[in-house]
């Protein structure tokens, strides 16, 4: 089924039987957008050759690039101080390129655990360097609430605090900014540490202060677009801070020199990704009404699974994710039987990450409410029957 950001169906696009999509990445990306890279595939604005094609360098191709950007700024409110860049390496391997870029001579890593995500960049950190502070954990209490603002001590020699803005696995979010209330993270000696964040999964699901971080990095295929790119957005004055043993290609510096184009980049990815801004911008309206469509559908799916003794989620209300849904069955006897079910009535992905297992739903922004009032329907009537 095809359908439009507001859920309604569209003929246009009916014969393509596109399901609803709630994988948690690569996710679903909005039908509008894969119309529009069907139609240039072949030969892009009449230069008889695909985007895939091009060569970097081209003129045709900067232009898709700058515009990229400059779509990216304007829906984020990037301000003049901050460096865009589009690198390559997944989310995964900024665990290691912000304390290369990040920790220079004497510093040391402090992170925020609060799930899977926050642990590989925790893990990565101490490989590469050792010691690494962990300011704030909720593993105590098994990754259902965030820490409170209180609970985050960083150690006087912190370089930065990162943390992750939602655990994708986990279906946890933050509901406050760590430090933003003093101005920025604070070092026990009152000092500032500079606030590094993993957003892969809720980057452009609402408005963002990104005057707020040092550093924002996000891997693309939750809510940019495919896989194979990442977006770093980094201020200025953290450019100089990289350890001289650093790999050429981890350098946020060359990277900002050089345009991102140290190599070659993901060109079809970074091409696509300028489509979804597009979109975001034309056809949703912006962040802020992306956020409000957010919500309503985040609330949809709760309000289900809260008013149903069949399902369950454990996550404290305040940080429960809009972009990741995880739930249960009270008889997991039954997750087979339910997901086969789901999928028959083109409800794709549902199942939970092998770690945790149980059910998620990802309502990413191209997932529309039509997908979520459908789930939402499924679920009833799968209980009605199995219950």
């Amino acid at each position: 089924m095809g359908s439009n950001v507001n859920g309604g169906l569209s003929p246009h696009h009916r014969h393509y039987h596109r399901h609803f999509n709630f994988c948690a990445g690569p996710a679903a990306l909005p039908t509008p957008v894969l119309e529009r890279a069907r139609d240039e595939m072949l030969d892009y604005q009449g230069r008889g050759l695909s985007v895939m094609e091009m060569s970097h360098r081209s003129a045709a191709y900067m232009a898709i690039a700058e515009k990229a950007e400059a779509d990216l700024r304007d829906l984020l409110a990037v301000p003049a101080n901050y460096r865009v860049l589009f690198t390559q390496g997944g989310a995964t391997q900024q665990f290691a390129a912000v304390p290369y870029n990040l920790l220079g001579p004497g510093g040391r890593a402090n992170v925020i655990n609060t799930g899977i995500w926050s642990k590989k960049a925790i893990a990565e950190a101490r490989h590469l360097f050792g010691d690494v502070h962990v300011a704030a954990s909720s593993e105590a209490g098994g990754h259902l609430a965030v820490p409170r603002p209180e609970e985050v001590v960083l150690s006087n020699d912190a370089a930065y605090l990162h943390f992750t803005a939602n655990e994708t696995i986990g279906g946890l979010a933050f509901d406050y900014i760590p430090g933003s209330e003093e101005g920025g993270p604070r070092r026990p000696d009152g000092s500032e540490a500079p606030l590094v964040c993993d957003m892969s999964s809720s980057i452009l699901s609402g408005p963002l202060d990104v005057s707020q971080f040092g550093v924002i990095y996000a891997g693309a295929q939750k809510n940019i677009g495919p896989a194979g790119l990442v977006v770093v957005i980094v201020r200025d004055d953290l450019l100089d801070r990289a350890r001289t043993d650093m790999p050429s290609l981890f350098g946020y510096q060359a990277l900002a020199d050089a345009g991102s184009m140290i190599n070659t980049p993901a060109t079809y990815s970074w091409y696509l990704a300028g489509l979804v801004f597009e979109w975001l911008k034309d056809e949703v309206g912006g962040l802020a009404a992306m956020e409000t469509i957010n919500a309503r559908k985040a609330a949809r799916l709760y309000g289900a699974i809260d008013a149903s003794d069949f399902y369950s989620n454990p996550i404290a209300i305040p940080n429960r994710s809009r972009m990741n849904v995880p739930f249960v069955l009270n008889d997991s006897r039954l997750d087979k039987t339910f997901l086969a079910e789901a999928e028959a009535a083109g409800l794709l992905n549902l199942q939970g990450h092998r770690s945790v297992g149980g059910m998620r739903a990802s309502l990413y922004n191209a997932v529309p409410e039509a997908a979520v009032e459908a789930l939402v329907d499924f679920m009833a009537d799968f209980e009605n029957r199995r219950g």
